[in-house]
């Protein structure tokens, strides 16, 4: 028989489908046949000494032989820097100046190099990009939520073969995070502690959906995963905002990514995947009731016409052992 399981932090319910579940290893597809790419592609905006085909720089990281990251304004923006934030309502019709920063953090030198691939430090190097553009954009009153986002190949999105990742900071806060920050406020005034913070302690625990752990962070794959080898990772610090993580936290999770990610690579052939951190509201300070994290989904199972009419997915495999496919497949 089926069973739903209850998603404590989003509320979602989520079928797990036991009578039509695979195993882990049947939802791994074949290596992508496909040209191998070159590590330069003269016709890349964002391969080096392209730099004059890209939008504005905004920020970078470098070394001796040239920048390591680069930051720079998305050249098709969905919102725009320029402006003031203004709320139009007329009854039920209502709109806003669509205000607000979209920027891309060009990770790697190289056009052809998988973010799997990269070693831990430049996994690092990447992340404390992403945390001092995410401070610099908070600073601006006009942004109420930040989104740092990575769109893994062609199913999850991406347009441009060059490992990217994408930031947006919006003028509103976003329905699904109102919706997820209403309930750890809700959690907190019925319990008194952290939702997030209760679901990491419970899964330790519990040990059997456990992916990887470092001194900082753990991934692992949630009690009511919406699909096949949806991944959290949490810190184990409690902190609300991502731009709070430390130095050292860096190096942590940058690590455990390399391990995540290599995992996903070598374990289920490079599949195509969504990358994002949730965190709190910009305009939010430090909560004892919300506590940021990162998500990776592989895009393995298709949305279909019953997820789109419901708001409730089907999860075909079972977490516990899509967990346990995953803690055994190697990294590197």
């Amino acid at each position: 028989m089926s069973e739903l399981r209850q998603n404590i932090i989003t509320r979602e319910w989520v079928i797990i489908a036991k009578e039509r579940a695979k195993r882990p290893d049947e939802l791994v597809r074949p290596k992508k046949q496909t040209a191998p790419l070159a590590a330069y592609d003269s016709h890349c905006p964002f391969c080096p000494g392209n730099e004059g085909m890209s939008a504005d720089e905004k920020y970078r990281i470098a070394d001796r032989e040239g920048w390591k990251v680069r930051v720079v304004t998305n050249k098709f923006p969905a919102l725009s820097q320029e402006g003031d934030r203004i709320r139009r309502i007329d009854g039920v019709f209502r709109s806003m100046s669509g205000v607000g920063f979209h920027e891309v953090v060009i990770e790697h030198r190289r056009h052809d190099l998988s973010p799997a691939l990269y070693s831990v430090e430049e996994l690092a190097t990447v992340l404390a990009a992403f945390r001092q553009r995410y401070i610099q954009m908070r600073k601006d009153p006009r942004v109420e939520a930040i989104i740092i986002f990575k769109n893994h190949g062609e199913s999850a999105g991406t347009s441009l073969q060059h490992p990217h990742t994408q930031i947006a900071a919006t003028p509103i806060v976003p329905a699904q995070i109102r919706h997820r920050l209403d309930e750890a406020i809700r959690f907190f005034d019925e319990t008194g502690e952290c939702v997030f913070c209760t679901t990491l302690r419970r899964e330790l625990e519990a040990r059997v959906r456990i992916v990887a752990s470092t001194d900082s962070f753990v991934a692992f794959i949630p009690y009511a995963a919406l699909s096949p080898f949806h991944l959290w990772i949490f810190p184990v610090r409690h902190c609300s905002s991502f731009d709070g993580i430390e130095d050292f936290e860096i190096t942590d999770l940058a690590a455990m990514l390399h391990t995540v990610l290599g995992k996903l690579y070598h374990g289920l052939n490079d599949p195509d995947y969504n990358f994002s951190i949730r965190s709190i509201p910009a305009r939010e300070g430090q909560r004892e009731y919300f506590h940021w994290y990162l998500t990776v989904i592989p895009r393995i199972a298709r949305t279909a016409g019953f997820e789109i009419g419901s708001g409730m997915y089907i999860n075909t495999t079972l977490p516990e052992e899509s967990a346990s496919f995953l803690r055994t497949a190697r990294a590197d």
